[in-house]
């Protein structure tokens, strides 16, 4: 009989004739061919998708020139640069084990001709994803059998085995449930994320290259982690333990992972469901671990990342009781009629342990009024720890970087976690679901849905807002966190993650906005022909599928990270599905006009704010904007309220804020109000292009209001020398000409009807020149007129500047607690000896100088410590 679920192997063997499989282009055509042969295996029906997969191919042509040391140093290079390549078909072709068999030539001890068989082998049997190993095979003199394979790189005391090949176990069981569910097993997310730290480099380095300076080659250690463990004390310790021994259903790690931004290795603590233990569910020790290794990220001020994948707060029963109790009927004759209450007899109840079951005594024996148990962790205790883990993510969100990954269903308290980290990014098979579409069926009493991804998949969670990011599989999720990750500070308190840029600064910003609609992520990004605002290939949007009118996203400016708030000129549309459960209902698709702000693209606005100050970045606004939507179907869906969310944003954003007028852009009325640098001017600073334009209202509409038809007729009056001549003719006729009059008034009004529509355009030109730069620099409401060709350099060294001086600024607060941001800003002023307003020239400035600043803060401390001591021993002495 074939066992149920049993462990499915598809193996995939080969023989070549051609050399160089050793190099890394006949490796990668060979890998290349065995994944396209495993891929046709698997669309084969009897196939599962818990399979494992192993690759297995015999090189005979013999190799020379090249030792089975080099051969296998080589070999591991091969291996690393093929999984950051082919990452993604390995991940979905589920390949676990990949195998090559070469033949070196080679002398022995009395310098006579040999031949030493190789064989190079891949392997997360162990656990590590494809971790790489060589062997050397010594076959029997007699028979040719290979008796040992001993690895390669251990000296004088070899290590050898009789069979390198680890059988199916435990991981691989635990592998194959992960698939299962459509996920990647938890341990495995160490190689994944391994191989995407490649991946970075290598773009990193291909982007650079032939740069003054840059590296050329990725440093070693580029991963290293080490397992949260619970200490005999219940504190967290860092260790390490065979992979697959967990008893409890969440894992934690801290990470060290060499990145461009931080080559000398950063800190994050990822946490993640093991789905493998109980399903992932929530129980009273998963809780408690994800916990501490959350408390633990806050305390160290440490990016955490949370990988979920589970089935929510843990249910059970007191199994141990399921056989013992009896039911008590209304008519034992007749059962149907139903029961009074369950029961014990004295001798069962008697066997129990003390405090399992409350009850009463009843004829029968005791009646049960609650069951308690002995386990923990089978009811409302879960809930409690659901409750202590969500305050605890919420703190998290507002102290340190939070960000999840959803790899597979994430249910209940899974879902709201995600949600209180606030950062979301979902893989296409992971939905995130309060209750099961079964449960909903019962509920609803009919067949309405027929999937989880009806309630929770990225066609729900994208467009309403929750998810930032979808990605197909795992290996592009992690490049996704990785990449979320590289914007990111080391720690809370470290300034911002700043990496080399081949792109200048100085160059102009080539993509110029348009009077007629365009697509914003260009002025951002760029095209091919014309390069954008950020560094090429730098810019990343996030939350693309809600609040279309608004584009949010990050991106580099000369290597400094930056967040990004654009303005969608265009028409786009909002899509309200129909709900599947009223079967009157329909889908609606609700128009949105560019430039105005609408209930979701405000609330996404105030919502990136909020992500970014978390994040510790500064933040562009490109401001363009009419206006908020005031329809009666905004009002209801709380305009007022998401639009005031903006201010709130604002104002507790602790990072410089660059907000923008870009060309032809507006800024006009209630969207004017929500940004104005007022709300916070130690952060906020507003600039403008010289064409773009800022005012309560459109021109056209301040025609209507202050220059109507009658102003207009007095300027045709006074400007034209036809009417003139007319109005002198008109005023010269004797007044009992009636005719004559009669006859010049109606040349007035043809000659008035023929000037109306240039007047017309005069009155609004003439209201538009009051909404220009110049007006606006000169009120003082802006800080100066940046065009858009060179506004690239100019904010990258306002950027840099700021940088470096709310350091030096955050010293002195420090240093005298007295000082608010002023008193502290007018300090660095007295000392710099160039002009204030220059940018580049003040942080030249704060360069060349920096002991001298270092040294007037000492000052400042000397000078507040002393001061507190006068005052109390002024205090003692009174």
């Amino acid at each position: 009989t074939v066992k149920r679920n049993a462990a499915q192997v598809v193996f995939v063997r080969g023989v070549t004739h051609t050399p160089g499989l050793v190099t890394f282009s006949g490796a990668r055509r060979a890998l290349l061919q065995g994944l396209d042969e495993l891929e046709r295996a698997q669309s084969n029906s009897k196939v599962t998708l818990q399979s494992s997969s192993r690759i297995y191919l015999h090189s005979l042509p013999e190799l020379t020139g090249a030792t089975p040391e080099e051969i296998a140093n080589n070999f591991y290079d091969v291996v690393d640069k093929l999984k950051s390549r082919l990452a993604q078909r390995l991940l979905k072709l589920r390949v676990d084990e990949i195998e090559a068999k070469v033949r070196v030539t080679s002398t022995d001890e009395d310098g006579n001709p040999m031949v030493v068989p190789v064989r190079l082998v891949a392997s997360s049997m162990e656990g590590e994803w494809l971790k790489s190993a060589a062997y050397i095979e010594r076959p029997d003199p007699v028979t040719g059998v290979t008796r040992e394979f001993c690895v390669i790189g251990a000296g004088k005391d070899a290590v050898c085995m009789l069979d390198p090949y680890s059988t199916s176990n435990i991981i691989q069981t635990k592998r194959a449930i992960a698939r299962r569910v459509g996920s990647t097993y938890a341990y495995d997310f160490l190689g994944l994320l391994e191989v995407g730290l490649i991946q970075e480099w290598e773009n990193y380095l291909s982007d650079l290259a032939g740069a003054p300076g840059a590296p050329s080659i990725i440093p070693g250690g580029l991963f290293e982690s080490q397992e949260l463990l619970e200490g005999p004390d219940g504190n967290l310790v860092l260790g390490k333990r065979e992979i697959g021994t967990n008893k409890v259903g969440m894992v934690a790690w801290l990470v060290k992972m060499k990145t461009p931004e931080y080559p000398e290795g950063r800190e994050v603590v990822f946490i993640a469901n093991d789905v493998t233990v109980q399903s992932g569910s929530f129980g009273v020790p998963e809780d408690e671990l994800f916990f501490k290794a959350s408390k633990y990220a806050r305390e160290h001020k440490l990016p955490r990342v949370y990988i979920a994948c589970n089935s929510g707060a843990r249910i059970g029963l007191v199994d141990d009781l399921k056989p013992k109790f009896n039911i008590k009927f209304i008519d034992e004759a007749s059962p149907s009629k139903g029961f009074e209450y369950l029961y014990l007899t004295d001798e069962v109840y008697k066997s129990l342990p003390e405090g399992s079951v409350n009850v009463r005594q009843v004829p029968e024996g005791w009646a049960i009024t609650d069951i308690i148990g002995t386990d923990e962790g089978i009811g409302v205790e879960n809930l409690q720890g659901s409750g202590k883990i969500a305050g605890e993510t919420s703190r998290a969100y507002d102290e340190i970087f939070t960000l999840s990954y959803v790899t597979g269903r994430s249910v209940g308290i899974g879902a709201y976690l995600v949600r209180l980290g606030q950062r979301i990014i979902q893989m296409k098979q992971g939905p995130m679901l309060l209750t099961g579409y079964g449960a909903l069926n019962k509920l609803l009493g009919r067949e309405v849905y027929n999937s989880q991804d009806q309630l929770g998949g990225p066609q729900v969670m994208f467009p309403n807002g929750c998810t930032h990011e979808v990605v197909d599989d795992d290996q592009q999720g992690v490049s996704s966190i990785l990449r979320w990750l590289s914007f990111v500070p080391k720690t809370t308190e470290s300034p911002p993650a700043v990496r080399q840029c081949a792109d200048p600064v100085n160059r102009d910003v080539e993509w110029r906005p348009t009077p007629t609609p365009y697509d914003p992520r260009l002025m951002l990004s760029g095209t091919a022909d014309a390069a954008g605002f950020f560094d090429k290939g730098s810019w990343k949007e996030y939350l693309s599928g809600w609040g279309k009118s608004t584009v949010i996203g990050r991106g580099r400016l000369g290597g400094i990270p930056m967040g990004a708030i654009a303005v969608e000129t265009r028409l786009v549309e909002r899509i309200v599905p129909a709900d599947p459960a009223d079967p009157n209902s329909r889908e609606a698709i609700q128009p949105q006009a560019g430039q105005v702000l609408f209930p979701d693209s405000s609330y996404k606005t105030a919502q990136a704010l909020r992500d970014f100050n978390n994040e510790g970045l500064p933040v562009m606004i490109f401001a363009n904007w009419r206006g908020f939507s005031g329809g009666s179907r905004d009002m209801s869906g709380e305009i007022l309220k998401f639009g005031s969310m903006i201010v709130d944003a604002l104002r507790e954003y602790n990072h410089p804020i660059y907000i923008y007028f870009p060309p032809f852009g507006e800024l006009r009325g209630g969207s004017w109000v929500v940004v104005d640098p007022t709300i916070n001017e130690e952060n906020m600073t507003m600039f403008s292009d010289p064409d773009a334009r800022g005012g309560i209202l459109e021109p056209a509409g301040i025609v209507e209001i202050k220059f109507r038809l009658a102003d207009q007729l007095k300027a045709m009056h006074r400007i034209d020398p036809q009417l003139q001549m007319l109005d002198a003719e008109l005023e010269a006729t004797d007044d009992t000409d009636q005719d004559a009059q009669e006859a010049i008034k109606e040349q007035i009004a043809a000659r008035e009807d023929l000037l109306k529509p240039v007047y017309l355009q005069a009155a609004t030109e003439f209201a538009d020149l009051h909404d220009k730069t110049g007006r606006m620099k000169a009120k003082g409401v802006i800080k100066d007129s940046v065009p858009w060709a060179r506004s690239r350099e100019y904010f990258f060294y306002l950027a840099k500047r700021r940088i470096a001086q709310d350091n030096y600024i955050s010293q002195l607060k420090a240093a005298d607690s007295s000082l608010d941001y002023n008193r502290a800003l007018n300090v660095l002023k007295s000392l710099c000896t160039v002009d204030w307003e220059d940018n580049h020239a003040v942080l030249d400035f704060y360069s060349a100088n920096h002991a001298a600043i270092i040294s007037k803060i000492n000052e400042v401390k000397v000078a507040a410590i002393k001061a507190q001591i006068d005052a109390l021993q002024k205090q003692l002495g009174e």
